[in-house]
């Protein structure tokens, strides 16, 4: 049996395709175990892997040289716990999926001489996939043009970003139908960081359309528990149909529903948008030092797919202006929503999957044929 060490940051953004790649993995009759760090308890309770490292690591500060030294440090324990780890192990390949908690286990793989495939999510190269090239044989891509890839001297290959199972479940339900009269349905979601301005805004926003518009609306808003009271009492107020939660488990589902929605761009908000389909107006999140999210917007506003909505100019009075007018206008919906999907990868996972079994040099489908 090949086994595969997959090996990512433990936030949504860098788990989610590292599940998606281990659920195709596994239904290809591999072993699959992964290594990250300790949030993985809020982002990957059901991670479909047969055993989970937690691997020490941190993000290492030039500014402070207190915090440089006890990083590297960490950095150094992490590498060993890896390197341990990875002995008893012994994988045939490790899939790297960006995060500084992949970077101590993946140079511990390449002292071990395991191959590895490291995996960019965003339209900009992240800092530790950029520190970890030289470790690594391939480097799978999930747009076609990568800021700070070209200069990488190893193997690149174009394999979109793998979305779970439950996205790629309803990725072909077609776009509904938007009438004059008919529901209109929004999604709203903050992604795991910096969700309180969408919290703050967006209602505020809906709250102030026209009288024409609020009794359609069907609003479908995850938000932080914290701030759940808050945006209740602004629908209710506005007498708006809204349904609340700091969490959806079929959160994919209520997007295919869609017929707008309203978030953050981070590389799986993108990738599942692009499969499924859906015209979004996205707010970036400020403050990333290579604003990867901007760049993920704006891949998909150049293909007519969606509109980027800097959140530092953002207010519920041009929010609303966009809003009413694109509420009114079904047909520009609708030819966004085509043109979010021709961006889509529906097929990244198997293509990701066949670059790892092709590097691991073990192929159980075709030594089966």
């Amino acid at each position: 049996m090949t086994k595969f060490m997959l090996m990512a940051g433990g936030t949504g953004g860098h788990l989610f395709p590292a599940m998606a790649l281990a659920q195709e993995l596994e239904r290809r009759g591999h072993a699959v175990e992964l290594m990250t760090d300790h949030r993985v308890d809020s982002y990957g309770g059901d991670f479909p892997a047969a055993a989970i490292h937690v691997v020490p690591s941190a993000t290492p500060s030039l500014r402070n040289p207190i915090k440089f030294v006890t990083g590297g440090i960490t950095i150094l324990r992490g590498i060993a716990v890896a390197f341990g780890l990875l002995n008893k192990s012994k994988p045939d390949c490790v899939i790297g999926f960006g995060g500084y908690p992949t970077f101590p286990p993946f140079v511990a793989a390449s002292l071990l001489g395991i191959p590895g495939i490291l995996h960019e999510q965003n339209a900009v190269m992240g800092r530790a996939n950029r520190a970890l090239a030289r470790f690594a044989d391939m480097l799978a891509l999930s747009f076609a043009n990568t800021r700070f890839a070209d200069g990488q001297a190893l193997e690149q290959v174009l394999t979109g970003n793998p979305v779970r199972d439950q996205v790629r479940a309803v990725a072909r339900a077609p776009y509904p139908a938007l009438s004059k009269t008919g529901p209109i349905r929004i999604v709203v979601f903050g992604g795991s960081q910096g969700a309180k301005a969408i919290s703050d805004i967006v209602p505020v926003a809906i709250a102030g359309l026209p009288e024409t518009l609020r009794p359609r609306l069907q609003i479908v808003q995850q938000c932080r528990a914290e701030d759940l009271d808050r945006v209740a009492e602004v629908y209710r107020r506005a007498k708006i149909n809204v349904e609340l939660a700091a969490f959806f488990t079929d959160l994919p589902e209520r997007m295919a529903q869609a017929h707008l929605v309203i978030g953050r761009s981070g590389a799986s908000t993108i990738a599942e948008l692009t499969v499924l389909g859906r015209p979004a107006i996205l707010v970036p999140l400020p403050g990333a030092i290579d604003a990867d999210q901007k760049n993920n917007a704006m891949v998909m506003a150049a293909a007519g797919g969606g509109w980027v909505a800097e959140q530092a100019t953002l207010s519920p009075q041009s929010l609303g202006s966009r809003l009413t007018e694109l509420l009114t206008d079904p047909a520009s919906l609708s030819t966004a929503a085509e043109a979010a999907r021709s961006l889509g990868q529906p097929r990244a996972v198997e293509k990701l999957a066949d670059l790892a079994e092709m590097l691991s040099g073990k192929n159980l489908l075709e030594d089966a044929r």
